[in-house]
């Protein structure tokens, strides 16, 4: 048993080992940037929504019809027909650069309706403190509505993550690379399954982990179970 994982091992450790790196580093990178551009467009929804700090029917309307037709859009179809934008973008539309455009155009309306939910779950009377005290729609925003959900984005930045992680194996069926593009190769094409079984439990052990810090980290800063 153990000259067997051996053997496996020096046969398959490294590329497993690239491969976990590359799912980690596409997966990282395109959450940072989904939040990037996720972040204000969630604000934006909140705020223009209707008796909101700063309302705008039209600006709202517009903003709600472009996340629901990101999140519409399954993510096989836009990673194939993104792929002239990403080639424009990262040079390439292979490899861990050619996954990050896709993965990041189709995270961003997700994480723009989870930030509008989480500060939705703020507290109206502490937004109302607020305006009573004089403050503006930036302070209110950034010290109010983000400090308050501060636990409730985190959760959600882990939960993205790992909807990505899984977006990241499906996006090995165009040679993106990464454990999804190892279990597709090995385990489908070559009908090699312990390659495949190995990169599945990678994946997992990985969601879990990355699961988990995410809710010791909200759990931390959560200054209402205090």
């Amino acid at each position: 048993m153990i000259a067997t994982i051996q053997e496996f091992l020096g046969e398959y450790g490294e590329l497993l080992l690239d491969g976990t790196w590359d799912t980690l580093v596409m997966t990282t990178v395109s959450t940072f940037l989904a939040y990037v551009i996720g972040v204000p467009l969630g604000v934006l929804l909140t705020i223009s929504a209707p008796k909101a700090i700063w309302p705008h029917r039209i600006l709202h309307a517009v903003l709600g019809w472009i996340v629901n037709i990101g999140r519409s859009i399954p993510f096989i179809i836009l990673l194939v027909a993104l792929i002239p934008l990403t080639r424009l973008i990262m040079g390439t539309s292979l490899g861990v650069q050619g996954a990050i455009v896709p993965l990041v155009v189709s995270a961003a309306p997700f994480v723009g309706r989870m930030v509008e939910q989480s500060l939705a779950e703020v507290d109206g009377d502490l937004v109302e403190a607020a305006q009573s005290f004089g403050a503006g729609s930036w302070a209110i925003v950034t010290k109010v509505l983000l400090f308050e959900s501060l636990p409730s984005l985190i959760r959600g930045a882990a939960i993205t993550f790992i909807n990505l992680f899984g977006y990241s194996a499906m996006a090995g069926t165009v040679g993106a690379g990464g454990l999804g593009d190892i279990a597709i190769r090995y385990g489908y094409q070559r009908y090699q399954y312990d390659v495949m079984v190995v990169s599945v439990v990678l994946c997992v052990i990985l969601v879990q982990i990355f699961q988990s810090l995410g809710n010791v980290l909200a759990r931390r800063i959560d200054h209402h179970s205090r």
